[in-house]
C-alpha cells in the first residue's frame, strides 16, 4: 500500500512557476514508477509526465514537454513536478500517482487526493 499527498499548488499568473511534491509512504518508494495528472474543469483526466523507479526514464506529454519537468528524491519519498512558463490552460487539479510496473502506457495502482493550479492570464 501506498499513500501519496500532494502538496505546492495555488495561484500564479500565467509565464511563472510552480512546484508540486507528493510525499509518499512506505519503504518500497523507489520500487514504483512515478506520474503526476491533471484533470482540468468539464474536462477528462490525462497524464502528464511520469518517471522511473530508478529516475532515468521519464514520459511527458506533448504538451508540456519543454516546460515542466518531474523529478525524484528517492531518499526523501517525494515526487516533484516542476511547472514552468505557465499557461491558462494549465490550470486544473494534479494529482500524483504511483504504478507498480513503469511503462509507457503508465497505468497507476495508487492515487494522490489531488492539488489545485489555476494558472491567471
Amino acid at each position: 500500500q501506498v499513500q501519496l499527498v500532494e502538496s505546492g499548488g495555488g495561484l500564479v499568473q500565467a509565464g511563472g512557476s510552480l512546484r508540486l511534491s507528493c510525499a509518499a509512504s512506505g519503504r518500497t518508494f523507489r520500487y514504483y514508477g512515478m506520474g503526476w495528472f491533471r484533470r482540468a474543469p468539464g474536462k477528462e483526466r490525462e497524464f502528464v509526465a511520469a518517471i522511473s523507479g530508478s529516475g532515468t526514464i521519464t514520459n511527458y506529454a506533448d504538451s508540456v514537454k519543454g516546460r515542466f519537468t518531474i523529478s525524484r528524491d528517492n531518499a526523501k519519498n517525494t515526487l516533484y513536478l516542476q511547472m514552468n512558463s505557465l499557461k491558462p490552460e494549465d490550470t486544473a487539479v494534479y494529482y500524483c500517482a504511483a504504478a507498480s510496473a513503469f511503462s509507457p502506457s503508465f497505468s497507476p495502482d495508487y492515487w494522490g487526493q489531488g492539488t489545485q493550479v489555476t494558472v491567471s492570464s
